[in-house]
């Protein structure tokens, strides 16, 4: 596969984010595997920091605090104002109007700072946009965007979660993206935005010292989710009484609170007065281990069972290759995820190294956030403020780190290709094109992203447009930018 422009240009597109323009095409095209391979060998690659990027304890600690200021303001203000009231009533000279809160924003007044939440979540969102735009294959990044929507959270949850969004994925996912995957699920369900988010905080035993004085039981959000979405899948032999028992065993897996009580606000905790005593029994097997490691048991076994390898191939498979991957790929995959013991890199490696994922054809659509990320590549223009890009996913449907239900956003080319998502993309593509300064000849950036595997027909249509920014609108939706 050695000197193929082609299969240089699949490996940017398929596995990455596309080229850049700056000699990416050339590189790639000279050992396409190597070129992506090289990737997984650097030291680090996947872990992510930066200026505003806050450890998840320390965010929640800011984010307790500012709540509890403003819950203390509006307590104040809504004191003064019955006073008042009352002065008044009495027949008393009334006192003059309390302040506003400091949320409420008068009518000429600029808006209100923004608060922990918003700080730290564009913060996040442009620090992972500019590392997917500089990154030289992208082949990592696109990995770290796959595992954080198997392992979703949704900063529609509220200010929880969204304040620690972009932490979650720095702290529970890219650390294994090239690990082993029970590191990463155990490191997941442990988090406190996916406790929160699962509502995992809310559950007792029954028989749980908590569970008898407060009249409270089980949640059984998070333990159906690992087994139908993050390890089995929903065809993967268990019961409803298996996910009983696996909510009882992940009673107390929670976070401290604002109080401190537990530990570090935010940080996440071991509550054995929510804990469910004795052993459980799931899927035919007993776990009789105390406190935590009764749940990391549990969750090793799930993460070595046959139904969780054939899952992760499948989705692996579907994410890269085709919404109907090749079943020799698939059943190659979840081979080497189980001979390896859900050795990520070498999954990852495995899916490079085999035939079916170069020669086929290239069907899937790019989502939104690889579509807006690829033409920030293709055009040299790395963002420099979050804003336009959390607006332009909203746009588009994708908005970042907000899937509408635990199963992450769709990954197959007919949850985009809609009537309504093409228009979109077609004005989004429109409006990017005007908002490149000294824009270089589309013709030449066609080369330079595509070479040879650019078709007549794209090539005609960017050499005939009526103007620079037409031509580059229509670039951006070609098959070749569109596609992967």
């Amino acid at each position: 596969m050695a000197n193929d422009p082609r299969a240089g240009f699949t490996a940017l597109n398929r596995f990455g984010f596309g080229a850049r323009g700056d000699g990416d095409l050339a590189a790639a095209a000279s050992d396409p595997r190597g070129f992506l391979d090289a990737e997984l060998h650097e030291p680090g690659i996947a872990l992510l920091d930066g200026p505003g990027l806050g450890r998840s304890a320390d965010l929640l600690k800011r984010l307790f605090e500012e709540q509890e200021r403003q819950r203390r303001e509006r307590e104040g203000a809504d004191r003064a104002r019955i006073a008042s009231a009352l002065q008044i009533v009495l027949g008393a000279e009334p006192s003059p109007p309390p302040p506003a809160p400091q949320e409420a924003v008068k009518p000429g007044q600029p808006p209100k700072p923004p608060g922990v939440e918003q700080l730290a979540f564009r913060a996040e969102a442009l620090a992972r946009f500019q590392r997917a735009v500089a990154a030289r294959a992208g082949f990592v990044e696109r990995l770290v965007c796959f595992w954080s929507n198997h392992f979703c959270v949704s900063a529609m949850k509220g200010g929880f979660v969204r304040a620690i969004a972009g932490a979650y994925e720095r702290e529970a996912i890219r650390p294994h993206v090239l690990g082993h995957f029970v590191d990463m699920l155990e490191a997941v369900e442990q988090h406190p935005a996916m406790i929160f988010y699962l509502d995992n905080q809310q559950s007792m035993g029954p028989e749980s010292q908590a569970g008898r004085n407060r009249k409270r039981g089980l949640n059984e959000n998070l333990a159906r989710e690992i087994m139908e979405l993050h390890t089995l899948g929903v065809d993967g032999g268990y019961t409803q009484a298996d996910v009983t028992s696996l909510a009882r065993v992940l009673t107390g897996w929670t976070f401290a609170g604002s109080d401190g009580r537990l530990g570090e606000p935010g940080a996440p905790v071991f509550f054995a007065n929510f804990h469910q005593p004795g052993a459980q029994t799931v899927l035919g097997r007993a776990y009789a281990e105390p406190d935590r490691t009764q749940g990391l048991a549990a969750l090793d076994a799930l993460a070595k069972s046959p139904a969780t390898a054939r899952r992760i191939a499948m989705k692996f498979a579907r994410h890269f290759v085709a919404d109907d991957p090749p079943p020799a790929l698939v059943d190659r995959l979840a081979k080497n995820f189980a001979d390896s013991g859900g050795d990520l890199k070498a999954l990852a490696q495995t899916l490079i190294a085999s035939p079916e994922a170069w020669a086929a054809p290239a069907a899937k659509l790019r989502n939104p956030y690889e579509f807006l990320v690829a033409a920030a590549r293709a055009t040299g223009r790395p963002p420099l403020d979050a804003g336009p890009i959390l607006g332009d996913l909203d746009t588009l449907g994708q908005p970042l780190w907000s899937p509408p239900g635990p199963n992450g956003f769709a990954d197959t080319a007919a949850a985009w290709i809609s009537p309504e998502g093409m228009k979109a993309r077609l004005d989004m593509s429109w409006r990017i094109a005007s908002r490149v300064p000294d824009m270089p000849n589309p013709v030449d950036m066609l080369d330079k992203i595509a070479g040879p595997a650019a078709t007549p027909e794209t090539r005609q249509a960017v050499a005939r447009a009526d103007s620079r920014q037409q031509a580059l609108a229509l670039l951006l939706m070609s098959p070749e930018m569109q596609r992967r």
